[in-house]
């Protein structure tokens, strides 16, 4: 893989993770075109979706830190309510349990764990399945029109009023399994997950936040996955440069695609995507069968 190919990547990542387009269809789609090889999987693909993530973390970093220390809270009640179990059961005691969803952010941040489970699941035992279809110019052609229809919906959807305190588990669980097929090439995260939470009745701008927050721990899970077969792997020290250049390039654009993507959802304007994602779908599909 060259430098301007690293930057490519980089620059197509940060436009079309956030944007409903699907940054995998279109990675994919790049690397089939023009025969990119990296060498290393799909570890180069998870280090562009991690420079997106710095994007997410620097636009909502003050809810990111209130979710881990919600979340560190959770985890501590539940362990206290285990002792008092225990105390009550065998030692005679009578504690009241502690109240471990207390506050619409612990809401917020079970939510967000119950949505990982399905997208975790699916994505552990999917892997190998993704990374074949991204080396067929078919399959992204399919799940860009696929994702064409889901903008559609969602500039359709009426306006729902749920937010953390509203949601429910089963909502969330949906939503999660939502992210974990959009685990496909060409089926958009964002447009996927978003169009999930309007149909489930989520406010639309909470839509758009829990969309991006809800990708964090599905990323990081990604990464440890990659490093953990990338050990022992032969990675050139010009690869390891490009690498991080095109990661860093993915996080400033993925930046300013946060921006614009809150006032795409907010006046309903994901047609012109949607129109755009038929298209490329279209083109790859019969581009596939040209190249028979």
């Amino acid at each position: 893989m060259s430098l301007l190919q690293a930057i490519l990547m980089g620059i197509i990542q940060g436009l079309t993770e956030f944007l409903p387009v699907s940054s995998s269809g279109h990675l994919a789609l790049f690397k089939i075109l023009f025969g990119v090889e990296t060498d290393t999987g799909i570890l180069y693909d998870v280090l562009l979706h991690l420079g997106t993530l710095i994007a997410i973390c620097v636009v909502y970093y003050r809810d990111i830190a209130k979710l881990i220390v919600d979340g560190i809270g959770i985890i501590r009640d539940a362990c206290v309510n285990v002792v008092i179990f225990f105390k009550n059961k065998f030692g005679g005691a009578s504690e009241p349990y502690r109240r471990v969803i207390n506050s619409s952010y612990r809401k917020f941040a079970m939510l967000i764990i119950v949505s990982t489970i399905p997208t975790g699941i699916i994505g552990y035992f999917g892997r190998d399945v993704v990374s074949m279809a991204s080396e067929i110019l078919i399959v992204p052609g399919i799940c860009l029109i696929v994702t064409a229809i889901l903008l559609f919906v969602a500039d359709r959807v009426k306006d729902g009023e749920k937010l953390p305190k509203n949601v429910t588990y089963t909502d969330a669980f949906s939503v999660g399994i939502a992210q974990g097929i959009a685990t496909l090439p060409g089926l958009s995260r964002s447009g996927t997950t978003i169009t999930a939470c309007l149909l489930s009745g989520y406010q639309r701008n909470f839509a758009v936040k829990y969309s991006f927050l809800m990708s964090i721990p599905a990323i990081l899970g990604a990464l440890v996955l990659e490093l953990k077969d990338a050990v022992g792997m032969e990675v050139t020290g010009n690869e390891i440069v490009y690498y991080i250049i095109g990661m860093l390039i993915a996080a400033v654009v993925g930046y300013v695609c946060i921006k614009t993507m809150l006032v795409v959802v907010r006046k309903k304007k994901f047609t012109g995507f949607a129109v755009y994602c038929l298209l490329v779908g279209a083109l790859s599909i019969g581009g596939f069968f040209y190249m028979l």
